[in-house]
């Protein structure tokens, strides 16, 4: 058994069903990531795993221990909140070890902890300020501080960077990453920001309507999607999908044969659905001299890259091409791809074919 494991723990209210059968493992040391859509449980599941709501059915287990009924007193959880839920009459000193206070923790050994997580998180010299006096940034380090001045078996963190601008929430993510590194202790993160799910965790979850639409390290999530939701909502801009049908060639849509691998046509041949949903990444299609005709509608220079809107036979085709381009909007190009990179999924139940 790992250091977490989340057996078919659902939640319902009423006749609401908010999660739906969840199974996770974690390995110690192990940084998990529930991502997904706003309502699709993650919170909700994170709060069953902090002892602040209660399944209606399955089970929680932290460290090989049954927790399901446990307080959150009583898991040895650490957590950091969207708010910083700092004590604005205390300094940051003083809030780091509030804890371990209120657990009896002897004097000297409480200062020993301040120092160590105040050195792990570069905030020695802000010791002696209130929260007021802080930036956003530091106000979270102060919480950070606060989870790890007591050396949790499991820490758990609810969207801690949505308060926080684009700037420093690139720098958090840094500093959250280099943390775990340092510390090593098993953390879930729940964000519905797919960039922070793909830099931070060593899994991801992601999920959708209450269930786990897929599971695994972030390369496989991203190059295997399982289902067409998590092909498109893990990547930016999204997955390019079309719509297309079983013909002598393979796949086609709209009159245009979709290039196939050996094996994605053997696939086909072997038995798959009548509707085929064909996907490409932005990043899989480049501009060529011949190959699928279209016109660019829209280009979005970001600096190092550019994103291309291309109005295609089969519909609208976004293009991420490096550096600046030649071609500017209104300008006829061709598309082209390389077969091995298209995702093929079963337009029925829209799940991918392997």
């Amino acid at each position: 058994m790992g250091a977490l494991s989340i057996r078919n723990v659902r939640r319902s209210y009423g006749n609401v069903h908010i999660l739906k059968g969840i199974d996770i493992e974690v390995e110690a040391g192990d940084f998990l990531i529930l991502v997904g859509p706003s309502g699709c449980g993650k919170s909700t599941l994170l709060n069953i795993i902090a002892g602040l709501d209660k399944p209606t059915e399955g089970s929680v287990h932290i460290g090989g221990r049954d927790v399901t009924h446990a307080l959150p007193k009583d898991r040895d959880i650490a957590m950091v909140f969207q708010s910083y839920a700092l004590y604005p009459n205390m300094n940051v000193a003083q809030n780091i070890s509030f804890g371990l206070e209120m657990r009896n923790v002897p004097k000297p050994d409480r200062e020993a902890a301040i120092q160590r997580v105040a050195k792990m998180l570069q905030i020695e010299h802000l010791l002696d300020r209130k929260p007021g006096q802080l930036s956003g940034g530091q106000r979270q380090r102060v919480a950070m501080g606060r989870a790890l001045a007591r050396d949790p078996t499991l820490f758990l963190f609810d969207e801690p960077l949505s308060n926080l601008d684009a700037k420093l929430r690139v720098e958090m993510r840094a500093e959250i990453k280099h943390l775990h590194h340092k510390a090593q202790v098993t953390t879930v993160y729940v964000t519905h920001d797919q960039v922070e799910a793909m830099t931070l965790g060593d899994h991801i979850a992601v999920m959708r309507g209450g269930v786990i639409e897929q599971l695994g390290p972030p390369d496989e999530i991203y190059g295997r999607p399982a289902t067409r939701f998590v092909a498109e909502f893990i990547g930016s801009p999204a997955m390019n999908i079309v719509t297309g049908q079983r013909a002598a060639s393979g796949v086609a849509a709209n009159g245009v044969d979709l290039s196939l691998t050996d094996a994605q046509r053997a696939k086909i041949d072997g038995g798959a659905p009548q509707g085929i949903l064909y996907g490409l990444r932005p990043e899989a299609l480049s501009f060529g001299e011949s190959g699928l005709p279209g016109t660019i509608s829209l280009l979005e220079p970001t600096g190092p890259e550019t994103y291309a809107l291309v109005e295609t036979p089969l519909g609208n085709m976004m293009a991420r091409a490096p550096g600046k381009l030649q071609q500017a909007v209104g300008d006829n190009v061709f598309l082209r791809w390389r077969p091995e990179d298209a995702h093929l999924f079963d337009a029925s139940t829209e799940r991918r074919i392997t």
